[in-house]
């Protein structure tokens, strides 16, 4: 004897699907979802520029003793650099700290702590031949390569401290692709601290400022706010360096310049 197969079941199991509320069935499918967090991805132009019109600031004391282009505390690529084996990412040091040292953190518009990419150690310079020294080892890094998204903005880590006018760093040389931004009125490395920024897309209207004043004599210097954009990432890495009263510090190192 073949028996039929009875339709009530699927007609009942149907019928419950249909009873049970959407906001149940969203809340239980929303319970086994798995979330992707994914980088920011832009389509802006890594080189398009950021809107910003930037001022100058009278400079305190004599503009530098020879051509930016040519000083080699000033125009990065002079010394040069060459990557090392240290490890790439957060070291903490023992010591005193400043609260009012930039925060690199703040280069980023999510003000994030990025991931080290590469380290490298500058070169120094002989000032008595007025040539390239052997590479800096006072610390295992002087040049950290931090990981950007092409085209995301790069802005001024302001430090509380304004120099004049609302207005907390000088910008002491500038090309396509290279920053050099002192936090005093000095036209030189001597006192305070100098961010020395490789590989960025500098803002045409920054670069047309800092080109102007330079070929007016430097007596004033294009000024930058706490938090202004400078430019976009050029590509996948930004190399920074930071210096505290021309002496290049480890820019590696939570407790001077990773405070959150």
């Amino acid at each position: 004897m073949i028996r039929r197969r009875s339709l009530l079941a699927p007609v009942v199991f149907v019928l419950l699907v249909m009873l049970v509320p959407w906001p149940a069935l969203r809340r239980a499918s929303a319970q086994s979802e798995v979330h992707v967090f994914l980088p920011l991805v832009t389509n802006v132009p890594p080189c398009t520029g950021v809107g910003e019109r930037y001022g100058t600031l009278s400079i305190n004391g004599a503009p530098t003793d020879r051509p930016a282009e040519q000083h080699p505390d000033l125009n990065l690529a002079i010394r040069g650099y060459e990557p090392t084996d240290a490890y790439a990412g957060l070291v903490s040091y023992g010591g005193a700290t400043d609260a009012a040292a930039p925060q690199l953190y703040r280069l980023f518009a999510d003000q994030r702590i990025p991931a080290f990419s590469s380290v490298y150690q500058v070169y120094d310079w002989d000032w008595n031949c007025d040539c390239r020294g052997s590479l800096l080892t006072t610390w295992d890094v002087t040049l950290a390569g931090l990981a950007t998204t092409p085209g995301e903005i790069i802005s001024l880590p302001g430090r509380g401290v304004s120099i004049g006018s609302g207005y907390e760093a000088l910008v002491l040389y500038a090309t396509e692709s290279r920053l050099t931004i002192k936090y005093t009125r000095e036209d030189n490395v001597v006192y305070g601290y100098t961010l020395h920024l490789e590989d960025l897309c500098v803002d045409p209207n920054l670069l047309a400022t800092y080109r102007a004043a330079d070929a007016a004599g430097r007596a004033s210097l294009p000024a930058l706010r706490a938090g202004q954009p400078v430019g976009r990432a050029r590509g996948s890495e930004l190399k920074v360096a930071i210096r505290d009263n021309g002496t290049f510090m480890d820019p590696r190192s939570d407790k001077d310049w990773w405070r959150k």
